[in-house]
């Protein structure tokens, strides 16, 4: 797994790697910023592992302290025991192990695309998430698009790097992509684990008008993965606290690393903001 060292490597600050344990397995963590500062937890897209980060973590951690988490459901190196993940309240009750084991009560949650849905459940059934940020989430507001399903199958059923490279070139319209995070992504160099996809369910309608985090929805004006006018007005519809930044010149899959000066400092601002008085 040298690609994913390859990625990691490129982090412009200290990283401190964590392997926390629970029922669940063994979850990597890349932890950066000051011991004393504000809980940042960062989940990463489906197979984009938590280096994903690297462009992000500099003005995310100058205050913050980041915990960049590796999914216990997807590649890279946490280590899932066998059969422990397999329905969203497992993923759910995941995440409450890891906080608890980086000794964080509530936390401000960055998650992408499956990341993102990872992120909106498990602050639905866990309520120890403080502000959410969703980037480009996907199956949370409305489903996947038919086309990028259909795309995305040769790569998904039957792998391999130039299948792989093609179908990020035609979502990101040949817009370039980090070469190292590439060869990690698109060669499977990130490692197989054992790892079982949970596969994402859009949450109920009174799921999410329940949801009490203030959420930051982030949407790729040329991302072809769904319809964000769609998810933009659903989510704007049902949710109870919700601000938009729609950044017109991101495709899915170049968030979040191709767009760090535009989204930094929006994120850096919605997690800045106090809780009302009278919210838990």
């Amino acid at each position: 797994m040298n690609a994913y060292d390859d990625v990691v490597a490129q982090w412009p600050v200290e990283v401190e790697t964590l392997d926390l344990e629970s029922r669940f397995g063994t979850t990597r963590v890349l932890a950066a910023g000051p011991a004393v500062g504000d809980p940042l937890i960062l989940i990463h897209g489906g197979g984009a592992t938590s280096a994903v980060w690297f462009a992000d973590v500099e003005s995310l951690a100058r205050e913050r302290r980041v915990y960049a988490v590796d999914l216990i459901c997807d590649r890279g190196r946490s280590r899932p025991r066998p059969g422990a993940v397999r329905t969203r309240s497992d993923v759910a009750a995941w995440f409450a192990t890891v906080l608890d084991a980086l000794g964080v009560e509530r936390a401000d949650v960055a998650a992408h695309s499956y990341g993102a849905w990872v992120a909106l459940v498990s602050a639905l059934e866990t309520r120890r998430v403080r502000r959410l940020a969703l980037l480009d989430p996907t199956t949370c507001f409305g489903p996947m698009a038919r086309g990028y399903v259909l795309r995305s199958l040769p790569a998904v059923v039957l792998g391999g790097e130039k299948r792989w490279r093609r179908f990020f070139e035609w979502e990101t319209g040949g817009r370039r992509l980090d070469p190292a995070w590439l060869q990690l992504v698109a060669s499977g160099a990130q490692g197989r684990n054992g790892a079982k996809v949970v596969l994402p369910k859009r949450p109920s309608d009174e799921a999410l008008r329940g949801l009490e985090a203030p959420v930051l929805l982030v949407l790729g004006g040329q991302s072809r993965v769904h319809d964000v006018t769609a998810v933009r007005e659903h989510a704007e519809r049902l949710l109870r606290e919700v601000s938009v930044l729609m950044l017109p010149d991101a495709t899915h899959h170049t968030l979040p690393q191709q767009h760090a000066i535009e989204l930094d400092p929006f994120l850096l601002d919605f997690f800045a903001k106090q809780d009302a008085v009278g919210v838990s």
